[in-house]
């Protein structure tokens, strides 16, 4: 698990997850983890907005600290999630908060779907939305009526397939800049997205 800076997510955003899981803080993510009831196991970042309690509390759980300087060509959150891809999981859960500024929301969203993560099962938490980064097939759960947006990334998602959806898509491609797959909505409590080329961002608005 990684958790962001910037807002911090929901009080529920780590229901459900494994007590024993891995939890990567990027800056001050790390108070956000604390006030989760997680204890970080990695903080990286240039921590110029995480509290001097938190790193201190971090050090002396045994956390591993990776400071990195202010003036750097990656978020924090790009070099919290580039530490847990190189740990190989099966899974990446990413928390973080969806207001503040846009563009870091939108950057991070867009981060998810990077090439270089595509051995990583992604799903993120940004506020009350649950985004899935969808590449061959995912299967996804919610409630009946329960919207869902399939967004393209980096180019045409071909050969689109939906199943347990109100409006199926049948082997259709998706466009970047196109709203075909914009407020779909779940036909029962679990949903199937098939894509034959390309990545697609699921994102749950209520997630």
């Amino acid at each position: 698990m990684v958790v962001a800076g910037g807002d911090p997510p929901s009080p529920h955003a780590a229901k459900g997850l494994p007590d024993d899981v891995y939890v990567i803080a990027a800056d001050s993510g790390l108070d956000y983890a604390v006030g989760l009831g997680l204890r970080a196991d990695l903080v990286v970042g240039d921590f110029d907005s995480v509290s001097d309690l938190g790193l201190a509390a971090a050090r002396r759980s045994g956390a591993t600290i990776e400071r990195h300087p202010t003036a750097k060509d990656a978020t924090d959150l790009e070099l919290a999630v580039d530490r847990a891809a190189d740990l190989y999981p099966d899974r990446l859960v990413v928390l973080g908060g969806a207001g503040g500024r846009f563009d870091h929301v939108m950057a991070g969203a867009l981060l998810l779907a990077h090439e270089r993560y595509a051995h990583v099962a992604i799903e993120a938490r940004f506020g009350e939305a649950l985004v899935t980064v969808v590449r061959g097939e995912r299967v996804l759960h919610g409630g009946k009526g329960d919207l869902l947006s399939l967004l393209p990334v980096f180019g045409p998602a071909r050969g689109v397939t939906t199943v347990g959806l109100g409006y199926p898509l049948d082997d259709e491609d998706l466009l970047p800049g196109s709203s075909r797959g914009v407020s779909n909505v779940f036909d029962n409590l679990v949903a199937s997205v098939t894509v034959r080329e390309g990545v697609l961002l699921a994102v749950q608005p209520e997630g």
